[in-house]
């Protein structure tokens, strides 16, 4: 999530993978009046997509449908890696993912920024 001004990116939640992850997105999205989801788009050293591309597509589609959020994709080079050399191998995953997820949401509003005042 961002904060009000959409200038920089806080983790919110992590939400288990299960049946439920659509419907609680949604939720989310409509209970926090999100208007643009990022997600990160992940590729491998050579710039194609990696296998979980089609899959995050596909997602992504169907909450678009969902919410009428518009969706952005965001690349996410070593973004985890980037977030264990910041926070440390003592958190667990939960808290590596969604500080992951801010890295990402972050290098996208620095992007967008920048677009601004160019």
């Amino acid at each position: 999530m961002t904060d009000e001004q959409a200038t920089i990116a806080f983790p919110k939640a992590v939400l288990p993978n299960d049946k439920f992850l659509l419907m609680s997105i949604v939720d989310m999205v409509v209970a926090n009046k999100i208007a643009e989801i990022v997600i990160g788009e992940s590729k491998d050293n050579r710039g194609a997509d990696n296998v979980i591309m089609d899959s995050a597509r596909t997602f992504a589609d169907t909450l678009k449908r969902e919410t009428g959020a518009t969706i952005v994709y965001e690349p996410e080079f070593y973004s985890s890696q980037e977030a264990r050399a910041h926070f440390g191998p003592k958190n667990g995953p939960e808290h590596i993912d969604a500080s992951a997820a801010a890295i990402i949401l972050n290098s996208y509003l620095n992007k967008r920024a920048s677009a601004d005042t160019a």
